[in-house]
């Protein structure tokens, strides 16, 4: 059967977003002790945004392109339906390996995985990275997420527009993110911040921007 497969069918589309989004669900629960240390529980806390976002806007906006296949077909080779699952696997191995790093550095800065990383000390007593993921851009975990998100979109072909909402409101959102990182850390670092940044320059993919 062809990717996009028979209207309100299992397609090969269908299946991988399905397997896609279930591991990624996986992986939230299964490295939960690690999103203690992100900026939605550092710094935003739990409220309306956290409570609407991850019970009614997250699961909504995720599922548009499993529904959207549910009765039509992405229209896409069984090929270029896998290649657009590669993109998701790449942005994950991205997004999961490079926040496994900045966490294992925090828990334990001498652990094997984690010694050899390069640092800088900050006048607060900190410590910022300056090699391994971190040392390519100040938020590679951001990108690896967004390839990921786009991958479920592009399995679902492109009959509609609509199937690309998650990706351009999650890139508007992590632009945002990124922005109000920056502007908090200028703040709390001072002219540490600014060494930082001219050391580690690019924000989201290495050498573009």
């Amino acid at each position: 059967r062809s990717g996009g497969g028979a209207w309100g069918g299992n397609s090969l589309a269908m299946v991988l977003v399905n397997l896609s989004q279930g591991f990624y669900v996986w992986d939230g629960l299964y490295n939960e002790p690690a999103i203690l240390s992100t900026m939605d529980v550092t710094t935003d806390g739990f409220g309306y945004m956290l409570a609407f976002g991850d019970l009614a806007w997250v699961p909504f906006t995720y599922t548009i392109p499993a529904r959207y296949l549910a009765e039509h077909p992405s229209g896409l080779s069984d090929s270029a339906t896998v290649a657009c699952a590669l993109v998701g696997m790449f942005g994950y191995w991205i997004f999961r390996s490079a926040n496994s790093e900045k966490n294992s550095f925090r828990t334990n800065p001498n652990g094997e995985a984690v010694k050899h990383l390069k640092f800088m000390n900050t006048s607060r007593g900190t410590r910022l990275l300056v090699s391994g993921w971190w040392g390519l851009a100040r938020k590679i975990n951001y990108t690896g997420d967004w390839l990921l998100g786009l991958s479920w979109s592009l399995l679902a072909g492109f009959g509609s527009v609509v199937c690309y909402f998650y990706p351009i409101y999650f890139a508007v959102l992590l632009v945002h993110r990124a922005w109000r990182d920056d502007h908090a850390c200028a703040k709390k670092y001072g002219k540490d911040w600014i060494e930082y940044k001219r050391r580690v320059p690019y924000v989201f993919i290495p050498g573009v921007i």
